[in-house]
């Protein structure tokens, strides 16, 4: 019952919180303006995810005894440094070298602070044993998904349920591992982020900023670190937490590189953003984001404690699922290929 009041409070913070940042993103013209590649056509206010950043980290100050002092302190220090650099982004957008110059730097404090993946079990293959190329993965995976989810942050409500539905896939993971610390942040995520999609779904009052995607990709990178302990195969459980995100920046990446583009500019070629050209609403695809997530945080807890389903159905079922998507998605832009205002605003 704690647990619940607790969540509950938190979704009202969040809601208060992001509605008074809101208020001064309008007076100091703290303003996403659109442009020919944006997914909303008025100018939005950004930055409401400072309230999920401040909500996230009260929650792991609070609760750091937990997870041991130390630990607390590297993931809290680093995630406020990241969520600093985030909004130094929205305020005046940063160079992209300063970017993964601090990125790689956290990345690298984290290890030394956090340890680093020396296994990975895949379902239905086992065990992976890494070795030393494990600090090479861990350091990849960290900057990784700290921008992935940034560039995934690109219509209304797909950010925030996403982080939703993560942190409530968090939440039943670390009640099994009786892991309080992992718990809390988890908590404070989901709650903070359900607070903000009542500010976020489309159509969007305000957005939520590099400052908690950044903060957010990060944090979803090193709670596995943080729960390694404590059983469970780590990577694998916070790969299977963010598929979604991961396979849609993942595939997107390695499709533009192949083509020989620049996977560093601006683009409009996402899963997700081929759903919305394809005339699907923003909120209806960022349900389906929300939805898939949801259906991997079940599946990780099921395969967690030796369920005999969860494992054909990750590693068969959750691939076939994006194949479909991505079908689907490659024949409604077969039938219309022109981007136009009137998809972005449905």
């Amino acid at each position: 019952m704690s647990s619940l009041i607790t969540f509950s409070i938190l979704i009202l913070l969040s809601y208060l919180l992001i509605y008074l940042i809101r208020r001064y993103a309008e007076r100091r013209q703290i303003l996403d303006h659109p442009n020919e590649r944006s997914s909303h056509v008025t100018p939005t206010p950004r930055g409401g995810g400072v309230a999920i950043v401040v909500l996230v980290a009260g929650a792991g100050l609070w609760s750091a005894s937990e997870a041991g002092l130390y630990p607390a302190l590297i993931y809290l220090v680093c995630g406020v440094v990241i969520a600093y650099l985030g909004w130094r982004d929205d305020v005046s957008s940063l160079s992209p070298k300063i970017r993964f110059a601090v990125q790689g730097l956290v990345a690298a404090v984290s290890i030394y602070g956090l340890g680093y993946f020396k296994t990975v079990t895949i379902p239905l293959f086992g065990e992976l044993n890494l070795g030393i190329v494990g600090i090479i993965i861990t350091f990849l995976w960290i900057i990784g998904l700290t921008n992935a989810y940034n560039f995934m942050d690109g219509i209304d409500g797909i950010a925030g349920g996403v982080a939703f539905a993560g942190g409530l896939g968090w939440m039943m993971l670390a009640s099994n591992m009786q892991n309080g610390f992992v718990f809390a942040v988890a908590l404070a995520i989901a709650a903070s982020s359900l607070g903000f999609l009542a500010h976020n779904w489309h159509p969007a009052k305000i957005f939520m900023g590099d400052v908690a995607s950044t903060f957010l990709g990060y944090t979803f990178a090193v709670l596995p670190l943080l729960s390694a302990d404590q059983g469970g195969d780590a990577l694998m459980l916070g790969t299977l937490l963010m598929w979604t995100f991961i396979m849609d920046a993942g595939v997107t990446f390695i499709r533009r590189a192949l083509k020989r583009e620049n996977v560093l500019a601006a683009h409009r070629t996402h899963l997700y953003q081929r759903l919305v050209i394809g005339g699907y609403p923003h909120h209806i695809v960022s349900a389906l984001y929300l939805m898939l997530t949801l259906l991997a945080g079940v599946l990780s807890f099921e395969w967690s404690r030796g369920s005999q389903f969860a494992p054909p159905l990750i590693v068969i079922g959750l691939p076939l699922i994006w194949i479909i998507l991505s079908s689907h998605a490659k024949s409604l832009n077969t039938k219309d290929t022109k981007y136009t205002k009137e998809n972005l605003k449905s």
